[in-house]
């Protein structure tokens, strides 16, 4: 199955959203690495000032407590407020913890007593020594609040993206389907031109970039439809100047052999009657092959498929009294109008005849069939065997297994009728209960 192509608008909305989102993307993720960075000295530069504020405080409270064993824990002052990211020990210089804070375990922190910044896993902590360092105070802060404040500047960053893309597709959609439309309204314009329309395209509010392609094209429609009504004029006017020879020299060659009744000459002049008559039937062909090439098969009036198909059928029979024809008709009510030409549908059809004739069994009628799926069958037992691929006969100079006199080009032009038609030339073969070989051919218009 062949893949739709993407639509224009489609492409750039898409791509646009996806480069916006991208972008954003990239600036949220730098911009949070800036923020962390600037987080990480906000909240270093608090701890220190903290730290070095609470130092006084907790020494004087220290030494206002009587010396024990145990360390002293700080009554929290706000038991209702839980939550509490600072927390801090003081501790001796062999690193016994003399004081903590509420929310912390008398457990000495990891860090060394060295004054400065250290990092024990999920805290950072900074250390000022006092009294002739003596003792150390020590304040951590919980890296969990930091990661807190950094996840939710970023969501703040993310969020407005989430809701600015939905409505940022739709205003590209809208910008992109109003500059794109003019392309859209010229592909339209070009393709309705076809064999059938050729009129001039008629658009004045193109932009600057498009606004050459109509003038363009309607020069090569106005080319095109010079050659081919040309090469239509050519076919008919050929049709004219060979018929008339070809039918007076076959008509002198006919009294010519009737005179020389007994004459040794006749002979000769019989196969000059054969050939005329051959040649006479070739240049048909071939140029029925040429009015077919030049796209007759196209129309802008439609007609009524079945009244063509009478008419055709009438007019064979009145040419061909003595060849049985089975006609078996199953048409709607109503008149089946399609734009198909009038002479081409009738140079299809009549090939179809002409060639069931031609190769058809004698004695053995054909069977004409207008159903009223607008399929039109012919049907003929033929003598001998048909090839295993009937689909060849469609060739052009392609002929089945016969003796019979042919130009191999009948079904050749009815396939290109069809094409143009809007339609297509079915080949079938099958044996018959009796082993004949029957071939079908069908014109479908469905």
């Amino acid at each position: 199955m062949a893949r739709k192509p993407a639509s224009l608008s489609r492409t750039l909305t898409v791509s646009l959203a996806a480069l916006l989102f991208g972008f954003w993307t990239i600036a949220v993720l730098l911009g949070i690495s800036i923020m962390r960075d600037e987080f990480d000295e906000v909240f270093d530069s608090g701890l220190q000032e903290t730290t070095e504020r609470l130092v006084p405080l907790v020494v004087d409270d220290l030494f206002r407590r009587e010396a024990r064993e145990e360390p002293y824990r700080v009554v929290d002052p706000r038991p209702d407020i839980h939550d509490q990211y600072l927390t801090y020990q003081v501790r001796d210089a062999s690193g016994r913890v003399l004081l903590h804070s509420n929310n912390v375990s008398a457990e000495p922190y990891g860090a060394p007593l060295v004054p400065g910044f250290f990092r024990d896993g999920d805290r950072r902590i900074f250390t000022v020594a006092t009294v002739s360092d003596s003792l150390f105070v020590q304040v951590a802060d919980s890296l969990d609040h930091r990661r807190e404040a950094t996840l939710e500047s970023a969501l703040a960053l993310l969020l407005p993206i989430m809701i600015l893309l939905p409505l940022g597709m739709l205003a590209i959609w809208w910008i992109v389907s109003r500059a794109t439309a003019p392309v859209a309204r010229l592909g339209d314009a070009i393709s309705e031109r076809s064999g059938a329309n050729m009129a001039p395209i008629e658009m004045a509010d193109l932009p600057a970039e498009l606004a050459a392609i109509p003038g363009s094209i309607n020069t090569l429609l106005e080319r095109l439809a010079a050659t081919l009504q040309a090469e239509r004029d050519l076919s008919a006017n050929s049709a004219h100047e060979l018929r008339t020879p070809l039918a007076g020299a076959l008509a002198q060659t006919e009294l010519l052999v009737a005179e020389l009744d007994d004459s040794a000459a006749r002979a000769r002049a019989v196969q000059v009657q054969s050939a005329l008559r051959r040649l006479s039937a070739m240049a048909e062909k071939l140029l029925q092959l040429a009015r077919a090439d030049a796209g007759i098969g196209t129309a802008t009036e439609p007609s009524d498929l079945f009244a063509l198909f009478d008419f055709v059928l009438e007019d064979f029979v009145r040419s061909h009294p003595t060849v049985e024809i089975e006609v078996t008709r199953d048409r709607p009510q109503e008149a089946v109008l399609l734009p198909i030409d009038p002479d081409a549908f009738g140079i299809a059809f009549k090939n179809l005849l002409e060639n069931a004739v031609k190769y058809g069994a004698e004695a053995r009628p054909i069977k004409v069939s207008a159903l009223a799926e607008r399929r039109i069958s012919v049907v003929n037992v033929v003598e001998g065997r048909l090839d295993e691929d009937v689909e060849q006969y469609r060739q052009r100079y392609r002929r089945g297994r016969t003796n019979q006199p042919g130009s191999g080009l009948g079904l050749a032009i009815v396939h290109r009728l069809m094409a143009q038609m809007n339609g297509r030339l079915k080949l079938r073969s099958h044996v018959a209960n009796d082993g004949a070989a029957v071939f079908e051919a069908v014109l479908d218009f469905a």
